[in-house]
């Protein structure tokens, strides 16, 4: 059925078929008897809670940053059986992104390029929906279904195109206060390729401003917040070694592997293709092996200290079991969500 419909939904622009189908579930999730059938049929029967980061998961089953951006579709999300959704990436002052066109599907390698450019509604907008979203499900106001829902929100930060790299921590202080009573877990996004000269953020020392800052502003709170770091698959040997000395050295409670890649070898899309497409961030599919390979070089050098969210290539329950074989704790959809539809929770977590 998904995959008829999917043909269907490709012959339409990605970005207007992205906030299409979220808007249209959200509008059927509305009527309740509809969102019951619909939490289930997609989510997991079997019991997989894990615990993580200090948090406890329902399912190692999450929705990767990017989605999501703004926090519009936790209800819907919810009833399609996520363990948890990470939103954002989110900036201080709301942001345009980049020109469009700037989100391109490649169906023969099961894959995306995005050149999105942290497009999002501003930290002040996304606090004030994730606390609307918060005191509706502990006062149990509304559903009974959200008032039970277990879903993890986690918080992706990063910073405005216009603030400069020597005042980047800025963006991330301003964000991570912000939104801390909102989100169960933060994860600061140095890696995305598509604001310009962020990934030099990635540099050791340029990281240890941020993250020991994070940290500071953590340990001054009545309840301290998991922070984890996203990093990019095009990492040196050496930059990598930096990343994980550097997390072992600061006690960061985890890292997400990996961001999207500006790698283009091996693609079946024809190079004139790429080409007209341009810049941007590869992920799918063709990330996969290079995603699992990260994970178990990180959790092989940490000893399992440090907790690792794979991302990269999940379609299917045997490349979660990869990552998970790899040493990775929960792992994270997006390209694999579009490709494979809104069963691919439940399928994964069915044969974990």
């Amino acid at each position: 059925m998904y995959k008829f419909l999917r043909n269907l939904l490709f012959l339409f622009p990605p970005e207007w078929v992205h906030y299409f189908s979220m808007n249209c579930l959200r509008v059927v999730c509305r009527v309740g008897f509809i969102k019951k059938i619909i939490s289930a049929s997609f989510r997991p029967k079997k019991d997989l809670e894990c615990y993580a980061c200090q948090l406890t998961f329902s399912n190692p089953v999450g929705l990767g940053a990017g989605f999501d951006k703004n926090g519009k579709y936790l209800r819907e999300l919810d009833c399609l059986g996520f363990g948890f959704v990470e939103i954002g990436t989110v900036t201080p002052l709301p942001q345009a992104g980049n020109d469009k066109p700037r989100l391109f599907r490649l169906p023969e390698d099961k894959a995306l390029i995005n050149r999105m450019g942290f497009n999002n509604d501003g930290v002040e907008s996304i606090a004030a929906r994730l606390k609307k979203w918060k005191e509706s499900c502990e006062s149990g106001s509304g559903s009974q279904e959200k008032k039970k829902s277990r879903l993890i929100i986690g918080g992706n930060i990063g910073k405005n195109k216009i603030t400069s790299n020597e005042e980047a921590w800025k963006d991330y202080a301003l964000c991570f206060k912000t939104l801390h009573p909102y989100v169960d877990y933060f994860v600061v996004n140095v890696s995305s390729p598509n604001t310009p000269g962020l990934r030099e953020l990635q540099e050791k020392e340029s990281l240890r401003k941020i993250l020991m800052h994070l940290q500071m502003i953590n340990n001054g709170k009545a309840f301290a917040k998991p922070v984890l770091l996203k990093i990019a698959p095009d990492l040196t040997q050496e930059q990598l070694d930096d990343v994980i000395d550097l997390a072992l050295e600061i006690k960061l409670d985890g890292l997400v592997a990996t961001n999207t890649t500006l790698d283009r070898t091996g693609l079946t899309t024809a190079a004139a293709r790429l080409a007209t497409i341009g810049p941007g961030g590869l992920s799918g599919l063709p990330l996969k092996h290079k995603s699992t390979e990260i994970v178990k070089y990180i959790c092989d050098k940490t000893n399992g200290q440090v907790a690792v969210i794979a991302s990269g290539g999940i379609f299917t329950a045997a490349d979660a079991k990869e990552k998970s074989d790899a040493g990775a704790t929960l792992v994270q959809v997006w390209t694999g969500f579009i490709y494979e539809g809104p069963g691919i929770v439940k399928r994964i977590c069915k044969s974990l």
